[in-house]
């Protein structure tokens, strides 16, 4: 058994609407076995994790996987469930899994839940996988249960997972920022985790935040060198009135002894720049303490007098108070019993510890500091204190020492409040952590007469400040910090969102995004968009690239010039990544043809329309949702469960006015955008609202390209779904020009005497309607083509497309793609040429080496007057080539008469066919 690639849904997915890990497992040797067929499996099992007892599996209860252990079951939904609970095991809170066959016998993917900010370059998933994968395999083979010891300890396998649990803690948000991420969620704003960093992007566009940890982009850059020089900090308080400890910097041991002999003892020696109260040396009375002190705080230090009372942290955020602590340094309690080391260990067993600040306490370090602190009260590593005795480890108070922290929040006196909220201000802080030494925070502060003379007051101001204490103080009530300073991030109760369109389908889903972009953006809005041919903001692209992915999304989304942002959401970037959104305010699904079948698991169109439905999913409650109501497969998504269609609202589009689907809706009250006696109609009701002229849309060629009409119509319930007028509809629509905005897409040109239509179609709907569109315009007999079809296609597909062109024309030149995509040389060319052969045997089929080639064979097989269709596979290239022989935009095209209302449902009936099948395989 083995794993052949590992990949991560980084997004909403057709299995969760969570991130996700996707494995594909070969069973090898176990292939064609079950739990059943191997005496004593399921037993040793159990033994080895009692915890698949609770699984549900399928049953929905509690031993419902254990039913189908003993039932028999396949080994890759074994691995599944054994995954899950080693994700449990090394704290990983993650409950779904699925497993699917992946084809081929023997061959499964194996679907796992991942934690919503793991990085996406985490090694844990894997090494997860593999850990499965060895329990089952030694569960399998030997006559003994796998042990795995108590906690994790012990060799072999529970050694891996003790350090995969270290590996995620470490990789995992720590607190503060776990914090402000779940406030952000609970308020419905999106937040994306830059990879393992506490950097985090909350909203989105122009409404977009950026934080690191407590610090915010709004943070004043000055805010924090003040507050990261201690000398600085201390003298602008001080000029300011605040009662801050009397002191000084020194850059020599002279210089700090004799602020000792000023200040008098007991005074205080730390770094000018440092931080969590590293190289902090209290209680230094003597010359020689303090010169040591300076030498281990790197040497330019400041020196305070100590002040007498207790360590205070309060939280200022956007100038209120939010929270406050008592901070307590580390320390043991004696039992009379213990040596101070077993008690030390006693304290870091406690499972709110752990290294660094990845959980609510640090663990506690017996090292030269603390031996140092046990020295001054006479003890050692090896004392046995008396029960009762305290024994401190630490002079400081940080958490990140191993402090605890107390709330006091409700304690703070006013006046120690407007202290605060003047040092937050006098600072620049947005978020500041001023640190206080006070006999009481419940008191009133004395007076300040005398600023040599300070007795309690302010010892230090902190940017970034850690917000453990306040979230889970070990006395008291824990504060949610984390949503205060995402109320100030996001004022009024905004959620950070912009406008936001999805577009999938089969085809269209390109015209489409960019139609709407064009639309939108005519009402003064900037908008983003990711698409087949890369990314642009507000119409100036920034990647050129097969921009349809999360990653395009993400870019676009996280882009603070974009105020609406519409999104190509193609099935590769889908089914192989997720989704880069978590909702939209409106989703189109344009239509669902046969295409991409045999890939990536998707073997019928069925299986399309449950991909694609992803989208529909992802239609916020109220947001808006446009469907084809011509297209079977599209209508049939309307009904499924998740989509929730109720909690939506619905829109069709169509070139039916008739359809039964449309005349429902419209007898309902509701809308729809139709096409209806040659013009593009919104229609609510009983009410007609003609909007423009099918012959006067742009790319519609006088009106003969009737699938312009379509995606021009979902185009146009998109921007009328987030808020475009009718009558600034029209008038983009009429300054749209496909050449520029939408290249490559039905663009029609001249070279002489010929016309030249380019096209992308490559499946064969797209084939058939472009077919369709020149029929009208110049008829079948003055057609020809220059045609590549990519090899990544199942060979049915091919053949269906090969029959769609040999229906639709009498002469073609026949090239291959430079990319075979895993096809031998001349294998697709053959292939399309004896389907078209078959199909239509007096057909003219030339073959040609390359584009260039292919376009000038077919311009040379062409009669002034005709038109001949170029499919290609690189626009760039394409568009050189016909540039060099001269090509223009043409003026018009020979219109021919339409009927009033075109039926929508004329295509080949080898067309027909693959769109009505549901078989699987």
């Amino acid at each position: 058994m083995k794993i052949e690639f590992l990949r991560r849904l980084r997004g909403p997915n057709v299995y969760l609407s969570r991130p996700a890990v996707v494995a594909r497992l070969r069973l090898e040797e176990l292939a064609g076995l079950e739990t059943t067929d191997v005496t004593g499996f399921t037993e040793r099992l159990l033994r080895s994790l009692p915890g698949l007892a609770e699984h549900h599996c399928a049953a929905g209860a509690p031993g419902g996987f254990v039913s189908r252990l003993r039932n028999g079951t396949y080994f890759g939904h074994v691995t599944e469930h054994v995954c899950l609970e080693l994700s449990q095991m090394i704290g990983r809170d993650v409950n779904f899994g699925r497993t699917v066959g992946a084809g081929e016998p023997g061959v499964y993917d194996v679907i796992v839940e991942c934690p919503v900010d793991e990085s996406p370059g985490s090694r844990v998933p894997g090494e997860l996988f593999e850990a499965a994968i060895d329990l089952v395999l030694a569960v399998h083979e030997g006559p003994s249960p796998v042990r795995l010891g108590p906690g994790l300890r012990g060799g072999g396998l529970s050694q891996r997972l003790a350090d995969l649990a270290v590996l995620a803690e470490r990789e995992a948000a720590g607190p503060s920022t776990r914090s402000i991420i779940e406030a952000a969620r609970r308020r419905g704003i999106p937040v994306e985790r830059f990879d393992d960093l506490s950097l985090l992007r909350l909203g989105w566009g122009n409404r977009r935040r950026l934080a690191w940890a407590a610090m915010t982009d709004r943070t004043s850059g000055i805010g924090v060198d003040i507050a990261g020089d201690k000398h600085v900090t201390r003298r602008l308080l001080a000029e300011a009135g605040i009662p801050v400890a009397p002191g000084g910097s020194a850059r020599t041991p002279a210089e700090a002894v004799a602020l000792l002999g000023e200040l008098g003892a007991p005074v205080v020696v730390k770094p000018r720049n440092g931080a969590q109260g590293h190289r902090v040396a209290l209680n230094l009375s003597a010359p020689d303490e303090v010169e040591r002190a300076f030498a281990e705080a790197g040497g330019d230090v400041v020196v305070e007098r100590q002040l007498a009372g207790r360590d205070y942290r309060v939280l200022v955020v956007a100038g209120e108070v939010v929270a406050a602590a008592e901070r307590v340094a580390a320390h043991v309690v004696g039992d009379g019993r213990a040596t101070v080391t077993e008690l030390v260990t006693a304290a870091n067993a406690d499972p709110r510890r752990g290294p660094g600040h990845c959980r609510a306490l640090t663990r506690i370090e017996l090292d030269e500091s603390a031996e140092r602190a046990l020295w001054r009260q006479g003890h050692t590593p090896g004392s046995v204190p008396a029960e009762g005795v305290t024994v401190w480890l630490r002079d400081t108070a940080n958490l990140s020492t191993g402090g605890t922290s107390r709330d006091v929040t409700d304690q703070v006196h006013p006046d120690v409040t407007r202290v605060c909220q003047r040092v937050a201000g006098l600072t620049g802080l947005d978020i500041a952590g001023v640190d206080l030494r006070l006999t009481d925070i419940a008191a009133p502060l004395p007076p300040l007469a005398d600023p040599d003379r300070v007795q309690a007051g302010v010892i230090e101001v902190n940017a970034a400040p850690g917000l453990r204490m306040h979230l889970s103080p070990v006395h008291g009530r824990a504060r949610d910090v984390g949503d205060a300073i995402v109320r100030a991030m996001f004022p009024g109760g905004s959620d950070g969102r912009i406008p936001t369109v999805a577009v999938t389908g089969t085809n269209g889903k390109t015209s489409v995004t960019k139609l709407t972009a064009h639309l939108l953006s005519g009402g003064g809005m900037r908008v983003g968009t990711a698409a087949t041919d890369g990314v642009a903001i507000d119409g100036r692209t920034v990647l050129v690239a097969d921009a349809t992915g999360p990653r395009s999304a993400q870019m676009v989304l996280g882009d603070p010039q974009v105020e609406a942002a519409v999104l190509e959401t193609a099935r590769g970037g889908l089914l192989r990544r997720g989704l880069g959104y978590d909702w939209t305010d409106v989703g189109v699904i344009t239509n669902i043809t046969a295409d991409h079948l045999g890939q990536d698991g998707l073997d019928s169109i069925e299986d399309l329309a449950h991909l694609k439905a992803v989208v529909a999913e992802r239609v916020r409650d109220g947001g808006t949702l446009v469907l084809n109501a011509d297209d079977p497969w599209v209508r049939s998504i309307a009904d499924r469960p998740r989509v929730r269609a109720d909690r939506k609202r619905l829109v069709w589009f169509g070139l039916d006015p008739e359809n039964p689907v449309v005349t429902e809706h419209l007898g309902r009250g509701a809308t729809a955008y139709v096409l209806h006696d040659g013009w593009l109609v919104q229609a609510t009701g009983a009410r007609r609202t003609p909007l423009i002229r099918l012959a006067e849309v742009p790319g519609a060629l006088g009106g003969a390209a009737l699938h312009v009409a379509a995606n021009t119509l979902a185009a146009i319930a998109a921007a009328r779904a987030l808020g475009a007028r009718p009558e600034s509809l029209v008038d983009r629509l009429g300054e749209f020009d496909p050449s520029v905005e939408n290249p490559g897409r039905g663009t029609l040109l001249r070279v002489g005497e010929v016309s030249v239509f380019v096209d992308y179609g490559h499946n064969p709907a797209a084939l058939a309607a472009t077919l369709r569109t020149l029929h009208r315009l110049w008829g079948a007999e003055r057609c020809v083509a220059a045609v590549t079809l990519p090899g990544d296609r199942r060979e049915d597909l091919i053949a269906a497309s090969a029959q769609v062109l040999a229906d639709g024309l009498t002469r073609v030149v026949l090239y291959e793609d430079e990319d075979p995509r895993g096809r031998e040389p001349g294998e697709v060319v053959d292939l399309v040429e004896r389907e078209m052969r078959a199909r239509r045997p007096q057909l003219r089929a030339v073959r040609a080496d390359g584009c260039r080639d292919a376009i000038t064979k077919a311009l040379g097989l062409a009669a002034p007057g005709e038109v001949v269709l170029v499919i290609y596979e690189k626009w760039a290239a394409t568009r050189a080539f016909l540039a060099g022989l001269g090509a223009v935009p043409a003026a018009g095209a020979p219109v021919l008469k339409l009927p009033s209302a075109a039926a929508p449902g004329a295509v080949p009936a080898v067309a027909r066919s693959l769109t009505a099948t549901r078989t699987r395989g």
